[in-house]
């Protein structure tokens, strides 16, 4: 049985889980620059793999699951980036760097079967 919705990808409910958690993370982040930038590179996650999944081809959806793979390295570099600027604990920093990493993970492994689909 193949993949129906967007919504059925464990991919994108985890890519929504850590969008979640990153609102909650630094809605009181006194740096609204930051917090609004990592906040919108975290739902881009999410969103592009939406996006790219009603598209035509499996060409079209990779190119999109790979938007999603940018937005998850822009928010694994700021949650680095969080740290160094003592904005989050290093903790709690981890595990969602640790999320990011296995979004990674997921992406990459979408995009090779799609690849070999072709």
């Amino acid at each position: 049985m193949s993949v129906q919705k967007f919504e059925e990808l464990l991919v994108w409910q985890k890519a929504q889980d850590l969008a979640v958690t990153i609102y909650k993370t630094f809605k009181a982040n006194k740096d609204f620059s930051f917090g609004d930038q990592i906040k919108r590179a975290s739902v881009s996650i999410s969103n592009n793999i939406a996006e790219g999944f009603d598209r035509n081809s499996n060409a079209d959806f990779s190119r999109f699951l790979y938007f999603s793979l940018a937005s998850n390295s822009e928010v694994r570099s700021m949650l680095y980036l969080s740290i160094r600027l003592n904005y989050i604990e290093e903790k709690q920093a981890q595990i969602c760097i640790e999320n990011t990493n296995e979004i990674s993970r997921m992406l990459y492994g979408l995009i090779k079967s799609l690849k070999t689909k072709n």
